[in-house]
């Protein structure tokens, strides 16, 4: 009888063996990218050249690094050239990012068993991706392949992995709850601006570690086909987060709520980088987000010169909307607004929970005591550190409109052709200022700055203050998928003692070392401070009767 059933569990085992085998041999098939197929190679054997120390130059191609740590590019010509002239320039900083992105995968996912398993999932997940992505991105992004590194070639191929990239946003934006992404902007015009223009603030709050926010490139580019356009990038990366082309048009995201999507579609950012390449206005721009599947929700804030103001245009996987505000004035952060989506019970719900109606009202709240709207008091919102009615809510709170993790923090005014971009660290350092009419007439053939030095916004004081050097510490210790051994719960509520996270790390180090006379007394004090959101409160709440339990 024994016998027979070792038999019959070796069988059991062998056919489940067969099955994993054929599901992995079926997701490796089905996620298989066709790479495109230029009709010349001959962009490949073009050489870099550095006609000044600094300066890298393909013909009227170039890259070099500003004295204010960011990196500037630009190129011109065909989808592949532009790709390949791309990643020959930036060879360096395509490799990196792909090392900082592999990097944090592992830490948010330690086991090589479960990375394996993901990487299968986002395999069969992403199977159909690039037929939601043009022609025209495809050959971009592989001759921006090129220049990648073959170290990880077990994930796949350079092409399909620097296509899949373009997709992470979406992903983790669907899929995480850890406050990767709560980005503000807002913008005002006639009456709400100082001299009538059109000005466009943004924080682009995504944060997947310092590193990966370290190497900012400033790219402008030159296509064969629609208008020309800088935005801010990074290694690898063709899909736009936040730009403004030469017809006077912005586009910046901001992410809303989803609900776990089924399968992929056109990345968030290639949808940005269409409109911002070939729209002009408004209904140009809503005309080509209307066109996309979608896999996530986002409102994309577009500005226009020739519009003379800015509206949301709010999309999500089976919806879109428009929302426009009826005055001067607009404000985003990460819920809809729209009659339709702002309706639905997800938004509502995500407004229940989130910190975003809080970041909106504060802005809402800034742009009437400031008066009429300039460039330099769009800066001052975008690094203002004080919650509603300037309460101290405790430095880094999600219901801040500068939270301490900025991306990147931008400002534009489209009918000057001005862009100012955020210096490190975050969006605290000087604001420098690009005149888009000169950069892209300008001939490099030496090394020298192309920002407008005289209309730099200097860095925030907050730099110089004992309150940045302590946030500066606590800030290490603040994302759950970056953890440190070495937390200290007294030092950690010394540095930030106005803010509930502080205690929230306080009360969890105190309950994992079964401390919890220690463990009520923070959590009941962060309980006391502004909680960004419910998903917090809550977890404060059932940890506090955790350790009120234990002391009985």
């Amino acid at each position: 009888m024994l016998k027979k059933l070792a038999k019959i569990l070796a069988w059991m085992v062998a056919v489940l063996v067969l099955v994993i085998i054929i599901l992995l041999v079926y997701v490796r098939s089905v996620a298989t990218v066709d790479t495109p197929v230029p009709t010349s190679l001959a962009i490949l054997d073009v050489k870099v050249e550095q006609p000044d120390s600094g300066l890298y130059t393909i013909g009227n191609n170039w890259f070099r690094k500003s004295e204010s740590g960011l990196y500037e590019l630009y190129v011109e010509g065909t989808p592949f050239e532009r790709g390949v002239i791309n990643g020959k320039l930036t060879h360096d900083l395509v490799q990196y990012q792909e090392e900082v992105f592999t990097g944090q995968l592992h830490q948010l996912v330690p086991s090589d068993f479960y990375l394996n398993i993901l990487k299968y999932f986002v395999g069969w997940f992403n199977r159909d991706l690039d037929k939601h992505v043009s022609d025209e991105y495809k050959f971009e992004i592989y001759g921006i392949s090129q220049a990648a590194s073959h170290e990880f070639d077990d994930i796949a191929p350079p092409y399909q992995r620097i296509l899949n990239y373009h997709a992470a946003h979406d992903i983790g934006h669907a899929l995480q709850n850890m406050s990767l992404v709560g980005c503000t902007s807002f913008a005002s015009w006639d009456s709400q601006s100082e001299d009538s223009t059109l000005i466009i603030g943004r924080n682009f709050d995504f944060y997947v570690g310092d590193d990966f926010a370290r190497d900012k490139i400033i790219a402008f580019y030159n296509p064969d086909k629609g208008y020309k356009f800088m935005m801010v990038t990074f290694g690898g990366m063709t899909g736009v987060l936040s730009g403004m082309n030469m017809a006077g048009l912005t586009v910046t995201l901001n992410a809303a709520k989803s609900d776990i999507p089924s399968a992929s579609a056109t990345p968030v950012s290639l949808v940005a980088r269409e409109i911002l390449q070939y729209a002009s206005t408004i209904k140009e721009a809503y005309a080509i987000a209307e066109k996309h599947k979608m896999f996530v929700a986002e409102s994309f804030l577009i500005g226009s010169a020739k519009d003379g103001r800015a509206a949301l245009i709010e999309k999500t996987p089976d919806g879109i909307d428009f929302y426009e505000s009826g005055g001067d004035q607009i404000i985003s952060t990460n819920h809809f607004q729209g009659k339709v989506l702002g309706q639905t019970e997800l938004n509502k719900e995500h407004m229940r929970t989130s910190a975003s109606p809080y970041r909106y009202k504060r802005v809402e709240e800034l742009l009437k005591e400031n008066g009429k709207n300039s460039v330099l008091k769009t800066a001052a919102i975008l690094r203002n550190q004080k919650g509603l009615g300037n309460a101290n809510i405790g430095m880094g709170n999600e219901k801040l409109v500068n939270q301490l993790v900025a991306h990147h923090g931008i400002i534009f005014q489209p009918e000057k052709q001005l862009v100012w971009i955020s210096t490190a660290p975050w969006q605290l350092g000087k604001f420098v200022c690009y005149d888009l009419n000169k950069v892209f007439a300008k001939k490099m053939t030496k090394n020298e700055e192309v920002y407008e030095a005289s209309l730099a916004i200097p860095a925030d004081s907050f730099l110089n203050t004992p309150d940045y050097k302590s946030y500066s510490k606590f800030h290490s210790y603040r994302f759950p998928f970056n953890p440190r051994a070495d937390l200290q719960p007294d030092s950690i509520v010394k540095w930030n003692p106005e803010s509930y996270h502080a205690y929230m790390l306080a009360g969890d180090y105190y309950l994992k070392h079964e401390q919890y006379k220690e463990a009520v007394a923070a959590y009941r004090q962060g309980l006391t401070k502004e909680v960004a959101t419910l998903q917090e409160k809550e977890h404060m709440e059932r940890n506090l009767k955790t350790a009120e339990e234990n002391l009985k």
